[in-house]
């Protein structure tokens, strides 16, 4: 649970600590979403309907009818979470939705600690809450959100991540974690003499 996540994750002070969800859309369409805490860095998730969503007939007390299953969003986050630093890859803190039922084989794939937020308290991923409120400027509610390609995806994460933030004294999201990774680049270099 949240109560049980670290000091260092509350207060941003240690990168590599995600925040994320999914917004829906039509037809069980959804687009996931990884925000990064100390950075504010934004990824977006391709997120595939189940094969043959819509397709049968619904059956009581049957299989979820969800057009987004528990292992696309893992592979989805998986997919896209193990292509940055082991250092950069901590935390990922979710709400208790069904699409997170295969957490353990995430944890398994990617080495980070799941943290789920209280039934509910959806405000307890603030950082996330705000992206995808900024996301609904290119996704708007009620639209298929199935339509938007991963390069799609991909340019509307850089809109994002190349706005200026306040909270980041102006720099842009994409500025913060470069100045991570350049730190790290530097710390890791070894001293002749």
């Amino acid at each position: 649970m949240i109560s049980d996540r670290p000091a260092e994750i509350d207060d941003r002070a240690v990168p590599g600590h995600w925040e994320g969800d999914l917004i829906l859309g039509l037809g069980s369409s959804a687009i996931g979403t990884l925000v990064e805490r100390t950075t504010r860095f934004t990824m977006l998730l391709h997120v595939p309907r189940m094969e043959g969503h819509g397709t049968g007939k619904s059956v009581k007390n049957g299989p979820a009818l969800a057009g987004h299953g528990a292992e696309a969003v893992r592979d989805a986050i998986a997919g896209t979470i193990s292509s940055l630093p082991a250092h950069l890859r901590r935390s990922l803190t979710w709400d208790q939705g069904a699409e997170m039922s295969q957490h353990a084989q995430l944890r398994i794939d990617t080495g980070l600690e799941i943290y789920f937020c209280d039934p509910q308290s959806p405000w307890q991923r603030g950082s996330n809450e705000n992206t995808n409120g900024l996301l609904r400027q290119y996704f708007p509610k009620g639209t298929d959100l199935s339509q938007h390609g991963a390069e799609e995806l991909s340019a509307v994460a850089q809109a994002l991540n190349t706005r200026p933030r306040k909270t980041l004294g102006w720099q842009t999201p994409a500025e913060a974690l470069d100045r991570l990774l350049k730190q790290d680049m530097i710390e890791g270099v070894a001293t002749t003499g």
